[in-house]
């Protein structure tokens, strides 16, 4: 039998998946091994705030920078430098909770170099796939990130109680290593369009910007730009119509609410779960990583739903990304609210499952916009809007560890709700109130050429 033989974008698409994977099992694992031995000797939750959130200060120099050096040196390149920095990282500094300069100085470092991993996707993604295709595709490759943190969350804590905190930083960097040689090996860049097989393949005008200007005759030139760069000149990043521009404000809005919650929740669950309810991680079974296995199944029923919803012409673009962001956002704050009054394991996981689901499922209105309004620029976009959802990180986690210890400060209890409720309340107003600046601004028509 001839070999079957899949279209390559559909081979990017799936190392894309594999990449924010291996990144999310980075961050889930730093959680657990930091919070492991820093309760072990009793840090207090205001000092966990503030190594848990350096990964976030230095994440967010580098996304628009990301968006930047994506268009100008292509995504490709630029993904596999991260990858081979943030993994050399990891391989090189112990947990040593002690060493609070080196930790931080180590995260700042991890999180400089993963900030060019989303915009160099949205890059990648935008040159190699048409259309039809993007929601699934920015979809599936998105759910990695949540498979990746409900395979840290079910099987790091067993690591850690077993082989100790440093086993988690060298499996980390080994998994990065080995998806940096399958990158380097498989990836390549997209076909130019003015090949027969590549225009009959679907490559064209929406995915490789076009360079357009008239020769010294007069005869108007078309070059094509590869990665950002042609052989004359790269056009011009619009900077200007990306920051003064509503559609694009409400892509930011809904990126910072997104990650604040989901921030919020992969960095303190953890630390919910045992001194809010009194439950060791390692004696949860494999309940805790439902949450975000609830995130790979509902990310991608959304990329499913919104391709059929546009190819069908049941709606347009426009109202297919505000159904369901408005769906996703508004379920995920109710949700939200509910997790600190139930006093169970099976509740609390049942509350967080349903909110971070539809949070995922959300992520087909807004985080998919990018490439409607700014197909030629998504990787810039995506920097602007991914420096807001870092921000996100860097005030989520921090103010939690602050409003805890405030809690604490106060004498009231960290194993009651009252303590807790502020840190899911705040999440949960914002969803609603990102959700109806979506619907308000929001549009799915090419507003950047």
């Amino acid at each position: 039998m001839a070999r079957i033989r899949f279209p390559k974008r559909y081979w990017i698409v799936l190392l894309t998946f594999i990449c924010t994977n291996v990144c999310y099992v980075e961050r889930m694992g730093f959680s657990i091994a930091y919070t492991f031995v820093a309760d072990a000797i009793g840090v207090d939750q205001s000092s966990k705030g503030v190594i848990l959130s350096a990964f976030y200060y230095g994440y967010v120099l580098s996304q628009v920078p990301g968006g930047w050096a994506a268009q100008r040196l292509g995504g490709r390149r630029v993904l596999l430098l991260s990858f081979v920095l943030w993994s050399l990282t990891c391989a090189l500094v112990p947990v040593d909770p002690n060493r609070v300069v080196l930790l931080v100085i180590a995260r700042l470092l991890v999180g400089v170099a993963q900030g060019f991993i989303f915009p160099s996707i949205h890059t990648v993604l935008s040159q190699w796939v048409p259309p039809h295709e993007r929601s699934r595709s920015v979809s599936l490759t998105m759910s990695g990130m949540y498979l990746g943190a409900a395979g840290g969350m079910l099987l790091l804590p067993s690591l850690v109680k077993f082989k100790g905190p440093r086993a988690v930083f060298l499996l980390e960097a080994a998994l990065g290593a080995l998806w940096s040689f399958l990158w380097f090996r498989y990836a390549s860049d997209p076909p130019r369009s003015d090949n027969p097989k590549a225009a009959a393949a679907g490559f064209g005008e929406p995915f490789i910007p076009v360079s357009v200007f008239k020769d010294n005759k007069g005869a108007v030139q078309r070059i094509k730009v590869q990665n950002g760069v042609s052989s004359i000149q790269a056009p011009k990043i619009p900077w200007k119509k990306i920051i003064f521009n509503l559609p694009i404000w409400a892509i930011v809005v809904n990126n910072f609410t997104f990650h604040y919650a989901l921030y919020v929740l992969m960095n303190w669950l953890p630390t919910y779960f045992e001194l809010g309810l009194n439950l060791s991680l390692q004696d949860m079974g494999s309940s805790k990583m439902l949450p975000y296995l609830n995130m790979v199944i509902f990310s991608n029923v959304g990329g499913v739903v919104a391709d059929h919803l546009i190819t069908k012409r049941i709606l347009s673009v426009t109202k297919t990304r505000k159904l369901l962001n408005t769906i996703g956002f508004l379920i995920a704050a109710l949700a939200l609210m509910a997790i600190p009054l139930f006093r169970t394991s099976g509740g609390t996981v049942l509350c967080s499952s349903i909110s971070l689901g539809f949070l995922a499922l959300g992520r087909a209105g807004f985080a998919v916009n990018h490439m409607d309004v700014a197909p030629r620029y998504a990787g810039i976009v995506m920097g602007v809007s991914n420096t807001a959802g870092t921000l996100a990180g860097i005030v989520g986690v921090g103010l939690t560890g602050r409003i805890l210890d405030r809690a604490k400060a106060a004498n009231m209890d960290l194993a009651g709700p009252e303590s807790w409720k502020p840190v899911f309340f705040i999440p949960g107003y914002l969803c609603i109130f990102s959700s109806f600046i979506f619907l308000l601004f929001s549009t799915g028509e090419r507003i950047l050429d």
